[in-house]
């Protein structure tokens, strides 16, 4: 696999990272009536810190993209997960707290992880065309469906245990989006501009964008950074690297040894990016008018 793919993945993490620290700065000041509503967007489309952190994960989603299109989704959705770990850089910058002992485990957890995933799996792409268009569907139904069901079960929760819950389901929805890149990059090497523009994967890119945008911007809006981008860092790659096995037709080592190990790397990435999450560095974006009393409220918000 071409080096520039690490290259494109590893700064592409590093901008989704910081976007993400400002966009829930940003969230965190906006009206609790405005969850999973698109007018979240609007209100927010007026602050430009948070402007600027979409700036930065617009740029984040073009290096990801690139990635793809030159190496596998099972490649390269672990190097994105590393964004937490430029994330937690700025969010030590703006709360000036130390790493610290837990701050460094989860930073060797998530990176050594990452590494023992990729060495012991050697995930590599093979022809896509062998995958028959039932699975291609059933698998893409049943990624959407995960994504709805944290949806709803999100709703009917306590306002203070939603965030997890929409994070998780933004990142489902983002390592979808993440496996449709990398195909839509197929179809335009294969077909040029017409034959992508003809396809449906480009407008389910951009739909499963914009919903998994009210998502997490929700998630940020809700609570503090530390209960929703650990949830959204861990699952993104965990369902891109499931379409990409399960529609893209990437492969990994299945023998004992190399199971084992990938299991290992993903548990100790999945381990890094909590203890990431929920260090103190993270910052807990301050309340905005009326949130005080709703997050203290033990049930249910208004729906």
């Amino acid at each position: 696999m071409p080096i520039m793919v690490y290259v494109y993945g590893l700064v592409g993490a590093c901008f989704l990272g910081l976007g993400f620290v400002l966009q829930q700065e940003a969230a965190a000041r906006a009206p609790l009536a405005d969850i999973l509503s698109f007018r979240l967007l609007l209100d927010l489309m007026k602050v430009p810190r948070w402007l600027c952190g979409i700036g930065f994960m617009v740029i984040g989603q073009i290096l990801s993209a690139l990635a793809l299109a030159q190496g596998d989704v099972s490649r390269v959705e672990p190097l994105l997960a590393t964004n937490l770990l430029f994330a937690m850089a700025l969010a030590r910058y703006i709360s000036g707290q130390r790493l610290g002992r837990g701050g460094w485990a989860g930073v060797v957890l998530l990176s050594g992880g990452v590494a023992l995933f990729m060495f012991a799996g050697a995930p590599e792409g093979t022809d896509s065309d062998t995958i028959g268009a039932l699975r291609h569907w059933l698998v893409l139904g049943s990624v959407v469906a995960v994504a709805l069901v944290l949806v709803v079960i999100a709703r009917h929760m306590r306002l203070v245990e939603e965030p997890p819950l929409l994070a998780a389901a933004a990142g489902v929805l983002y390592g979808l989006q993440d496996a449709l890149t990398r195909e839509a990059s197929t179809i335009l090497d294969d077909s040029g501009v017409v034959g992508l523009a003809t396809s449906w994967q480009p407008y389910v890119i951009v739909a499963s964008a914009v919903v998994g945008l009210v998502l997490v911007q929700s998630a940020f809006e809700a609570g503090a950074l530390r209960q929703s981008l650990p949830a959204l860092t861990a699952a993104e790659p965990l369902a891109g690297i499931v379409c990409g096995i399960g529609f893209l037709g990437d492969t990994v080592r299945l023998t004992p040894p190399a199971i084992l190990g990938q299991i290992a790397g993903l548990s100790a990435a999945v381990g890094g990016v909590f203890i990431l999450g929920r260090h103190p560095a993270m910052p807990t974006g301050a309340p905005g008018p009326g949130q005080e009393a709703a997050l203290d409220d033990s049930g249910p918000p208004p729906r």
